[in-house]
C-alpha cells in the first residue's frame, strides 16, 4: 500500500522508462535500509564467508529484487491501472559485469545466502563497461562498449567514507566500494535477507588539476584519473598484448587487494588486532584463480600490523578456499614473474619466500617439489599458489572434480590427500523459473504449492502428474506462448523470425572450441543439404538457435561466429526450406536474453568434448524449465542423466574415460576421407560455399580440424570424432517432438527431477563444509 500510494504521488505513471527504473530501485533500498545495515553489521559480529570474483552477472535487477521483496504484483496491478506496461522495461540494460557462468554463478550464490540467511558477501570490480555489446557487421561479430549504467544504478550505494588505496608499482589507485544488496525471497508478507556485493570502483587519488588544464596542458591535467581509471573500464581486456597482460593484472591486484583490506578493517572495527582470531570471522572464497593475488595481500597487509610471517601464512591457510572452474588452460592462469615483479614488488618478494617455504614443506615430506612450484621458468603459477595455501580446493561437478584429482591437480591430491573436494554448481529458481518463465512457475505452484520457491526439492512433487495429460496439454500451451513472446522480441529488437510451431533447439553459452558450436553447425547444414535432396521426408520443421560471445582477441572463436551467421543466411534466404528450417543467432546475447530463451527452449544443447566442461548451469535452467538435454556425459550432464534418467534425454559419445582412449590415437582425417557426406559439409569451409570476408579464418578452422597447429593436435575437441553419434542423437530428438503429448511428458519429468539444481543446496554445502558457517 506504501509503495502504491508513493507511485501515485509521484506520478509514476507520466515517467519515462529510466524514471520508472531509479524511482523503484531508489524506493527499495530506503524501505529496506534496515535489513541492509544489519548485514552490515553481521560481517563484524558474526563468522562471514566472502566470494572473490572477478565476475558478476545478475542480469536485469528490477524485475527479480520485486519479485523477492514481494512487491511485483504490486507494481504490475499499478502499471495496469495507469496503462503502463512490463515490456517497456526491456529497454533497461542488464547489470552485464561477467561473461557467462562464473559470474552468474556469483550472482546465484548472493541469491540463495540472502534467501536462507548465509552471512555471504561478495567483492569484484564495477567495470565502466560490461564485457562488450555484440553487434553483426560485415558478417561477424563487432564489439562495442556496454554502457550498462545508461540509465543510472539506482541498485548500489556509494560508500566514500570506505574507500581503500591500492599500490600499483608507484601509483596509488584509489578503491572506492559501492555496495549493491541482493534481496533473498521473503514473499508477500516477509522481511528479505540480504547479502552484499561490495563493487570496487578506481579512481584516482590526485584531484584534477585545475592549473594545469588552464595552462592548456589538458592531458597532464586529467593523466592520473584516466589511468586509475581505465583499471575499471572493460572486463577482461585483450590480453593478446603486453599492456593487456598488465591490465589484466592491475585489475585482479586492485580488487584482491582491497577486498582483503576491506575484510582487514572491518574484523579490526570489531576486535582490535587480535589477529588470532580472524579465522573465526572470516572465510574467503576464490573464484578461480583470477583473486589469488588475495592471498599475497593478506599476508602483506598482517606482516605490516606486525604478524610474523610464517604465523601470517598460517592464518591464510585458515582463511582461504579455491574454487577451479575449468581444466582449460586459461584458467590455471601463469603471470610473468617479471610483470609482478614491476607491479607489485612487495608480493614478489612474499612469492619468493613461499615458494622457499613450499619447497622445504614438500621436501620434508619426501617430495620432489617439480612441477609444484609457484615460481618456476621466470613464470608464477597462480593455480599452485591457490592449491597449496588453501585449505580447500572444489571442483564443480563430481566428474570435474574427479578430473581435478587425478590430472590437472593430482600432485596437490597425493600430497595434501582429501583436500580436494566436490562441490556440484546449482541455481537460483527464483531468478530461472519464477522471474524467468512466470507462466511455467504459476504452473507448478498450482499442482504442488509454492514452496519449491525456497525449497527446489519440492518440485518433485510434479513427478504424479507427468502421465496426466491434462497437465502435459497446459505445458505445451505455456510452452508455445513463450516460444511466441520469444519470438516478439526477435522481430522488435533486430528483424529476425521463427515459426513458434517449430521445435525451438537452443545453444546457448560463450563461444568457445570445446563447447563445439561449429559441430552443431555442421549438423544443421548436414540436415539442411539432406533436406534439399529430399532424403528427410519427416523432418520436424526447427529453428537452430544461438547465442554466444566471443572474446575480442579470439580469432578462432570469433571464426565460428561468421560460419554460422553464414550458414543462417543461406539458409534463411532459402525458400525450398523456408517452412522447414530456421537459423537465427541472436545479437548481444546477455542474461535477459538467456531468460528468454530458456523459457522457449524445446531441446537444450549441452555437448562439449567429454572430460573439458567442468559442470555447465545452462543445462540446469533448461532442465528446470523442461526442456530435454541433448548431449554429452559430461560435467553436470551426468547429474540429469543421474537424476532424470536417458529415456527422457538424448545422450550420446563416450564419457570422459572414453574419450581419452580414443584421443590417443585419434585421426580426425581418416574419418573425413572415409564419409562423403561429412566431408561435403567439413569442406565448405574451404569451397566457396561461404564468405570468409577475406579473413582466412574459414580455411584455418578447417586447417585446425585436420592438420592441428604448433599449440594442438587436429581436432582437439574431437568434432569429427563425435559427429556421426550426434547427428543421430538430434535426428532422435526432433523425431521424438513429432508426439507432442510424449515430449511434453518428457519435460515434466526432466523438471521433476530438478531439485539437485537450487543453488540453495550448493550454498548450504560450501556453508557447512568449506566455510562452517553455523
Amino acid at each position: 500500500q506504501a509503495l502504491a500510494g508513493e507511485m501515485e504521488r509521484c506520478g509514476f505513471a507520466r515517467m519515462d522508462t529510466a524514471g520508472q527504473h531509479r524511482f523503484l530501485g531508489e524506493w527499495i533500498l530506503r524501505r529496506y535500509a534496515g535489513e541492509i545495515e544489519e548485514c552490515r553489521c553481521q560481517a563484524e559480529r558474526e563468522r562471514t564467508a566472502y566470494y572473490l570474483s572477478a565476475e558478476f552477472l545478475p542480469g536485469r535487477l528490477i524485475s527479480a529484487n520485486l519479485q523477492n521483496v514481494g512487491l511485483w504484483d504490486t507494481v504490475r496491478e499499478a502499471m495496469l491501472q495507469t496503462g503502463t506496461d512490463e515490456e517497456d522495461w526491456e529497454s533497461i540494460p542488464d547489470h552485464a559485469l561477467g561473461n557467462g557462468g562464473l559470474g552468474r554463478l556469483a550472482s546465484c550464490f548472493l541469491d540463495a545466502a540472502a534467501t536462507h540467511h548465509v552471512p555471504l558477501w561478495g567483492y569484484g570490480i564495477r567495470y565502466r563497461y560490461g564485457l562488450f555489446s555484440q553487434r553483426w557487421e560485415n558478417g561477424g561479430q563487432a564489439e562495442y562498449p556496454d554502457n550498462w549504467q545508461r540509465m543510472g544504478d539506482p541498485w548500489s550505494v556509494r560508500r566514500d567514507g570506505e574507500a581503500v588505496t591500492v599500490m600499483l608499482g608507484r601509483r596509488r589507485i584509489l578503491a572506492v566500494p559501492y555496495d549493491m544488496p541482493v534481496f533473498g525471497y521473503a514473499g508477500e508478507n516477509g522481511r528479505p535477507g540480504v547479502s552484499i556485493l561490495r563493487l570496487w570502483q578506481a579512481e584516482s587519488e590526485e584531484p584534477f588539476r585545475f592549473d594545469l588544464f588552464d595552462a592548456g596542458r589538458y592531458a597532464a591535467a586529467s593523466s592520473p584519473g584516466e589511468q586509475a581509471g581505465r583499471i575499471s573500464a572493460v572486463l577482461y581486456p585483450n590480453d593478446s598484448t603486453a599492456a593487456g597482460k598488465e591490465l589484466r593484472l592491475s585489475q585482479q591486484i586492485f580488487f584482491s587487494d582491497a577486498s582483503v583490506a576491506d575484510i582487514l578493517r572491518r574484523f579490526e572495527t570489531a576486535h582490535g588486532q587480535n589477529w588470532e582470531e580472524l579465522s573465526r570471522y572470516a572465510a574467503i572464497q576464490l573464484n578461480d584463480t583470477h583473486p589469488v593475488t588475495a592471498i599475497l595481500s593478506l599476508i602483506g597487509r598482517l606482516e605490516s600490523r606486525g604478524v610474523p610471517f610464517a604465523r601470517a601464512v598460517e592464518y591464510a591457510h585458515r582463511i582461504f578456499a579455491y574454487t577451479n572452474h575449468t581444466v582449460m588452460a586459461e584458467a590455471l592462469e601463469v603471470w610473468e614473474e617479471g610483470l609482478v615483479r614491476r607491479l607489485a614488488p612487495g608480493y614478489h618478494k612474499i612469492l619468493v619466500r613461499l615458494n622457499r617455504m613450499l619447497e622445504e614443506e614438500l621436501r620434508g615430506r619426501g617430495i620432489d617439489p617439480g612441477e609444484m612450484r609457484i615460481l618456476a621458468d621466470g613464470q608464477v603459477h597462480m593455480a599452485r599458489l591457490a592449491a597449496w595455501i588453501s585449505h580447500a580446493v572444489n571442483g564443480v561437478a563430481p566428474l570435474h572434480t574427479e578430473i581435478l584429482r587425478r590430472d590437472v591437480l593430482s600432485r596437490w591430491e597425493q600430497a595434501y590427500p582429501g583436500k580436494i573436494q566436490n562441490k556440484t554448481n546449482g541455481i537460483t529458481q527464483r531468478r530461472w523459473l519464477m522471474t524467468a518463465n512466470p507462466l511455467l512457475a504459476q504452473f507448478v505452484t498450482e499442482r504442488v504449492g509454492d514452496g519449491w520457491i525456497t525449497d527446489l526439492e519440492r518440485i518433485g512433487d510434479l513427478r504424479r502428474y507427468t502421465e496426466d495429460e491434462e497437465s502435459r496439454q497446459e505445458f505445451l500451451c505455456i510452452r508455445k506462448e513463450n516460444k511466441r513472446r520469444l519470438v516478439r522480441d526477435l522481430e522488435k529488437s533486430c528483424g529476425l523470425t521463427a515459426d513458434p510451431e517449430m521445435l525451438f533447439d537452443v545453444q546457448i553459452k560463450r563461444l568457445h572450441e570445446y563447447k563445439r558450436q561449429l559441430m552443431n553447425a555442421f549438423s544443421i547444414l548436414r540436415l539442411y543439404y539432406d533436406l534439399r535432396e529430399g532424403s528427410l521426408p519427416d523432418f520436424t520443421p526447427t529453428a537452430f538457435l544461438f547465442g554466444a560471445k566471443a572474446a575480442p582477441g579470439y580469432a578462432r572463436a570469433k571464426g565460428i561466429i561468421r560460419y554460422i551467421l553464414a550458414i543462417a543466411e543461406k539458409i534463411n534466404g532459402d525458400p525450398s526450406v523456408r517452412e522447414k528450417m530456421r537459423v537465427v543467432f541472436v545479437p548481444d546475447y546477455n542474461v535477459s536474453w538467456a531468460e528468454k530463451l530458456i523459457a522457449a527452449g524445446d531441446l537444450s544443447e549441452q555437448i562439449s568434448m567429454a572430460g573439458t566442461e567442468a559442470s555447465g548451469t545452462g543445462n540446469m535452467k533448461f532442465m528446470l524449465n523442461g526442456a530435454p538435454t541433448l548431449g554429452t556425459r559430461d560435467g553436470a550432464n551426468l547429474q540429469i542423466l543421474e537424476h532424470a534418467g536417458e529415456d527422457v534425454n538424448f545422450f550420446f559419445g563416450p564419457d570422459a574415460d572414453g574419450m581419452r582412449a580414443r584421443m590417443a590415437d585419434y585421426d580426425p582425417r581418416r574419418l573425413y576421407e572415409a564419409d562423403p557426406r561429412l566431408r561435403q559439409v567439413v569442406d565448405t569451409l574451404i569451397d566457396g560455399t561461404f564468405d570468409e570476408g577475406g579473413s582466412g579464418i574459414f580455411a584455418e578452422l578447417h586447417g585446425s580440424l585436420l592438420a592441428g597447429a604448433s599449440w594442438h593436435r587436429p581436432d582437439n575437441y574431437c568434432v569429427l570424432g563425435d559427429f556421426a553419434a550426434y547427428m543421430e542423437a538430434k535426428r532422435k530428438a526432433l523425431g521424438a517432438y513429432r508426439d507432442p503429448l510424449s515430449y511434453a511428458r518428457m519435460g515434466l519429468c526432466n523438471m521433476a527431477s530438478a531439485g539437485w539444481v537450487s543453488a540453495a543446496r550448493t550454498v548450504g554445502e560450501y556453508a557447512r563444509e568449506i566455510w562452517h558457517l553455523t
